[in-house]
């Protein structure tokens, strides 16, 4: 039996650990993808420290990853794109296609999706099998870790296309990595001006390179009051929340102007206190939840911004690393000093 690396959550306690595992077998309508390259995501943080979502998500054993790119080696009986050689980057989510929402163009909200890294075997390895549908083919020469980086930089061009950001006033709260990309892609939609929170002033420095206009960290900024003063009283008519962070909520609904949209992609601790009423109801705000990226939409999308030079992810990708160093790889991605952490098999 072929044998690789993999990086897997062997149990329920916190950290990962290398080890090897058998090559996987292709399906009949699957691919086997050489892994390249693969980047550290908030949520594989989750899944390293084991907290209550990950223990409420996970069942382990599981290879985790999934921002993956790689080329194709193999193909299932049944599969006619892509061909053998074709360099792909993985759409995470692996949808049943048969379900109301997918046969309704809503397969991102498939009720029977299973995620890489998380619900099946991810991509921290030198090999992974997924739907053929799911790998979507770059240029030869697209830089590996730009390519590995599409399935999040799609979280980012979805909340940021979710609301018209065109010649408006725009608020990011929280700067993470994918929080940057959705600044990026306001201000190549067009956006008027933009604002920015975050408690990391590495990544609000990363933010103001990615076209912030005002970048404010709340530990030590008053942002509700700095941002109304920036708009002469009127607050922001869109908020892109990309943090999750209780507070960041609140004070992003807070400068949210009457009849403005608001897309969440952060992903909260747990339950909060909200005030509907006032953030939601009497506003008259249009709210957007996100998850992952519109099939195949989002990803025609990611690809004219990169293609056509509109955005540049190169200076996002911070931190390099063997598949082999992946303790300090994660431990570089929890610091909050870092913008992209990549893994090379």
């Amino acid at each position: 039996m072929n044998m690789m690396k993999a990086v897997v959550k062997p149990g329920p306690q916190p950290g990962l650990e290398l080890t090897q595992r058998p090559i996987p077998e292709v399906g009949p309508g699957e691919v086997l993808v050489k892994v390249r390259a693969a980047s550290i995501c908030g949520t594989d943080l989750h899944i390293y420290n084991w907290d209550a979502w990950a223990q409420s998500r996970i069942r382990p054993p599981v290879i985790v990853g999934h921002e993956v790119c790689g080329d194709v080696v193999a193909r299932g009986a049944m599969v006619t794109e892509p061909q053998i050689g074709d360099f792909v980057s993985l759409e995470s989510h692996v949808i049943c296609n048969i379900c109301q929402y997918c046969r309704t163009g809503r397969g991102h909200i498939c009720e029977n999706t299973r995620l890489i890294g998380v619900d099946r075997d991810g991509g921290f390895a030198e090999y992974i099998t997924i739907a053929a549908q799911n790998a979507w083919k770059q240029p030869a020469d697209l830089p590996v870790e730009i390519a590995a980086l599409q399935e999040n930089f799609g979280n980012a061009v979805h909340t940021a296309f979710a609301a018209d950001v065109t010649a408006k006033k725009v608020l990011v709260t929280g700067c993470g990595p994918v929080g940057v990309m959705a600044i990026m892609v306001a201000k190549a939609a067009g956006a008027r001006v933009i604002y920015a929170s975050d408690v990391s002033d590495y990544r609000l420095n990363m933010a103001r390179a990615a076209g912030a206009d005002l970048a404010l960290n709340p530990r030590r900024d008053d942002v509700v009051a700095m941002v109304r003063q920036a708009t002469d009283g009127e607050g922001v008519d869109v908020l892109l929340e990309m943090s999750g962070a209780v507070t960041a909520i609140d004070q992003g609904f807070t400068l949210l102007k009457p009849g403005g949209e608001a897309a969440l992609l952060g992903v909260s601790p747990g339950p909060f206190t909200f005030d509907w009423n006032h953030h939601i109801i009497f506003k008259g705000a249009r709210v957007y939840g996100i998850t992952g990226r519109r099939l195949w939409e989002t990803w025609y999308q990611s690809r004219g911004l990169v293609r056509s030079g509109a955005v540049n992810l190169a200076p996002l990708i911070t931190h390099r690393f063997k598949l082999e160093e992946y303790d300090k790889a994660f431990e570089t991605m929890a610091s909050g000093q870092s913008g992209k952490v990549v893994l090379f098999p």
